[in-house]
């Protein structure tokens, strides 16, 4: 395909799939549905289920957008979903090589589900189909196309942050996973510390190359380009839900809750890259520094469990009911409580309604990929009235939103000292800051993002 030529379809490919009956308000599924329908299209993955007839494929069609699904059989999912991907790759892609739990055949069992994906997907093709695979789960699936004969363009976006590269290469066989980046034609990641990680493993580790244009080149002489290309919401939906969301029953009996008190908000996974105990620390250290504050403020913590087999999400979860327990009992008066907890989810359209409701956003990963939360809270915003966002450094979001008050998570006291600000900061302040933070997200929205990506990856 050359730039010239009319496009084919947009294959996603991705480890679940955003199938058209289900309500999926995550950015990628409606940037993906959209691009799909401008194009024609196809999204292949897992069908989310464990059966025994993992030869047949699931097919539902929905205007000019088919979905096509298969099952695991229980081996491959424990092996590559709950096993490698999850408890391999996930740690070490958010810095935390502590927790890596390598088992070589579990990283056969995560080879061999991307082999099954390939040997599904190539069945499917069409010569002019640009194919766009999407996170961790799925590293290696351009190599095992080119191994099929597939010649199309293959683009690649990591959900995920990148470490360094010598983080990367303490993973064993690290070569099998990462070297195969090259057999994509374009990598796409959020940050520029991000694409330096690796560029750095190519050069450094594995003995690639820096071609002209900017372009990598593997140890295998296949060259592929790499660039930044941060993912976002859709912010002109999102700043209408939020508005819509004010009419809900449910946020006016949170407001009558409050008492007036000024509410302060962090909606995160349950995983323990999101800086949690760190952030209820926080909280504690402000009410301990900040008696003047008792009794006219609310911490609402929202955090659905995941993957709740895997004992290190068992143990956090643990932590934070200990760690709520001990700040309500210790500040607590009969008409207030600092700290609300809650372990479950709710819709989207409720949550932009809490985010508009709050004075602050405390959003705190230790690391984050990009924090997509972060950006929905600005777009949520009352322009007359805006609150304010508290980012952690080390989000990708913090690269865009600069205005945000940016923090290490790891430090209780800087991370007090930028929530005390947040809720005395001057109404002039918070729409500067607000209005800067917006220009970029109406900018920069998740259509831009998607088309961004697919010209340069047939370019």
């Amino acid at each position: 395909m050359t730039g010239t030529k009319a496009p084919g379809r947009l294959v996603v490919v991705s480890n679940r799939v955003a199938l058209p009956k289900q309500t999926a308000t995550g950015g990628l599924a409606s940037a993906m549905r959209a691009a799909m329908r401008e194009r024609g299209g196809l999204w292949f993955g897992w069908s989310g289920k464990i059966g025994s007839d993992t030869g047949r494929l699931r097919r539902v069609r929905d205007d000019t957008v088919e979905y096509v699904t298969l099952d695991l059989s229980r081996t491959d999912h424990d092996q590559f979903y709950a096993g490698f991907a999850n408890r391999a790759l996930w740690p070490l892609l958010h810095y935390r090589p502590d927790l890596v739990d390598y088992r070589r055949e579990q990283l056969e069992g995560y080879l061999r589900v991307n082999a099954l994906f390939a040997d599904h997907l190539v069945q499917m093709l069409e010569p002019d189909d640009v194919i766009w695979v999407h996170d961790y789960h799925l590293i290696p699936l351009a190599a095992r196309l080119r191994a099929r004969g597939v010649k199309n363009r293959i683009g690649f976006f990591l959900h995920t942050p990148l470490p360094a590269a010598a983080l990367l290469i303490g993973l064993p066989r690290h070569q099998a996973l990462f070297e195969t980046l090259s057999a994509y034609d374009l990598v796409g990641l959020h940050t520029a510390r991000d694409l330096r990680a690796l560029e750095d493993y190519f050069l450094h580790e594995i003995g690639g190359a820096m071609r002209p244009g900017g372009r990598l080149r593997g140890p295998d002489g296949r060259s592929f380009r790499a660039a930044v290309f941060p993912i976002s919401i859709d912010t002109a939906q999102v700043a209408q839900s939020a508005r819509e969301a004010t009419r809900l029953d449910e946020i006016a009996q949170l407001e009558t809750s409050l008492q007036g008190r000024a509410l302060i908000i962090g909606v995160d996974r349950l995983d323990y890259s999101k800086g949690l105990p760190e952030r209820f620390r926080a909280y504690d250290h402000l009410l301990e520094h900040r008696p003047d504050l008792h009794r006219r403020i609310s911490f609402l913590q929202i955090a659905p469990p995941s993957r709740g087999s895997v004992p290190e999400y068992r143990q956090i979860r643990r932590e934070l009911e200990r760690l709520a327990g001990h700040i309500n009992g210790k500040y607590a008066a009969p008409d207030w409580v600092p700290i609300r907890y809650v372990n479950q989810s709710f819709p989207h359209s409720l949550l932009t309604g809490y985010y508009r409701t709050a004075r602050v956003a405390l959003i705190t990963p230790l690391r984050d990929g990009m924090n997509l939360v972060a950006k929905e809270y600005v777009a949520c915003q009352d322009p007359k009235n805006p609150g304010v966002l508290v980012l952690s450094r080390f989000a990708g979001a913090a690269a865009e939103l600069r205005d945000a008050l940016l923090v290490n998570p790891a430090d209780p006291a800087e991370l007090a000292d930028a929530l005390g600000r947040a809720l005395t900061m001057p109404l002039r302040e918070r729409r500067q800051r607000w209005r800067a933070m917006m220009d970029v997200l109406e900018k920069q929205d998740i259509d831009a993002w998607s088309k961004a990506f697919l010209e340069r990856l047939t370019s």
